[in-house]
């Protein structure tokens, strides 16, 4: 199949393309590379040992994508495009609806119009909020907590109004829970625009010495070590999910919605351990209070996914931090010193 990638040069997008590409697909890539990298590209491209058509085009700009559905004719889109920092959401919040929320508007009016009505949407967990229990099921109820999170949700919701308003319609909506480590070749990874939002990338920031200390946000959880217990899930197996998701769209009509995760949670010193033995050295943190809006618990429920598309995480906690950790201290300043 030809597969429009948005958003193919970040993270998750990459990590995506190679097993695109790797698995025969013909790929096409726009991305605005406003927080990515070309260079993730080239060696998305090294590693699959083929290459994939790249537009550097923005969402936002309705007349810049029609150009790219004139040129190529598409099977499928996967649709990752998008910003994800939850503080800058906060902060901007129109900056994260207008490019996050109009620009999938953009997006599937394009689409309409090139009768491509085929999407695999990159969503996130954050949809949940503050969720009752763990694990978490897909039926279980939606508040999201900040702009960014809320942002998935309204597009979550109106992706469920097209479907019903036109049956032809065919998604799958995918929610992420913690997506950390890199391709093993150490040439893509993820690579934070700053001080890293998240835990894993900042350890991997500590450890190769371009950050002083991990702050942990409280150690007196209701966890077995008293600190925040996440459900992460190795980038690899995240996009393996999303070929997964690209059959059962071809295949069958509607809306799904599928956690992908690993269905266990680790907890933030069990993930500093595991870096540790990683990277062989130690990682230095300081015990802070807890985040407004952080809570003990949150990981998937993954029955539904294993069990309608036969997709199960294989990578474990060691394997996360062993790629992290070779992607980490090959690219010290990510793709930026390229």
């Amino acid at each position: 199949m030809r597969i429009l990638v948005t958003g193919g040069a970040g993270y998750i997008g990459s990590h995506t393309c190679v097993e695109l590409l790797s698995a025969g697909h013909e790929v096409v890539v726009v991305d605005s590379l406003a927080n990515s990298s070309a260079v993730a590209l080239t060696r998305v491209e090294k590693i699959a040992g083929r290459s994939l058509f790249f537009r550097q085009v923005d969402i936002n700009e309705k007349a810049a994508l029609k150009s790219v559905f004139d040129e190529f004719a598409f099977d499928s889109v996967i649709h990752f495009a998008g910003l994800k920092a939850v503080g800058e959401s906060v902060e901007q919040p129109l900056y994260y609806y207008r490019n996050n929320f109009c620009g999938t508007v953009n997006l599937l009016e394009v689409m309409e119009s090139y009768a491509v009505r085929r999407m695999v949407f990159s969503s996130s967990a954050t949809v949940y909020g503050e969720a009752d229990s763990v694990p978490i099921p897909e039926q279980s109820s939606l508040s999201a907590t900040n702009p960014y999170g809320r942002s998935k949700l309204m597009i979550e919701e109106m992706l469920g109004d097209l479907v019903r308003a036109r049956p032809n319609w065919n998604i799958d909506v995918l929610r992420y829970f913690n997506p950390v480590g890199a391709h093993e070749s150490g040439l893509i990874g993820e690579d934070p625009a700053g001080i890293p939002n998240n835990l894993m990338p900042f350890i991997a920031q500590v450890a190769v010495g371009k950050l002083d200390r991990l702050n942990v946000f409280g150690e007196d959880w209701e966890t077995p070590d008293g600190t925040g217990v996440r459900d992460y899930i190795h980038v690899v197996d995240l996009a393996k999910g999303h070929l997964c998701a690209l059959e059962t769209v071809k295949e069958t009509g509607g809306l799904r919605v599928y956690n992908l995760g690993t269905g266990t949670g680790s907890s933030v010193h069990e993930v500093r351990k595991a870096f540790e033995k990683a990277a062989a050295r130690a990682i230095p943190f300081e015990v802070l209070g807890r985040r407004p809006g952080d809570v003990a618990q949150c990981f998937a429920d993954v029955s539904k996914v294993e069990r309608e598309l036969g997709w199960k995480a294989t990578y474990d906690l060691d394997a996360m931090c062993q790629d992290a950790w070779r992607w980490q201290s090959l690219n010290p300043d990510g793709y930026s010193k390229v």
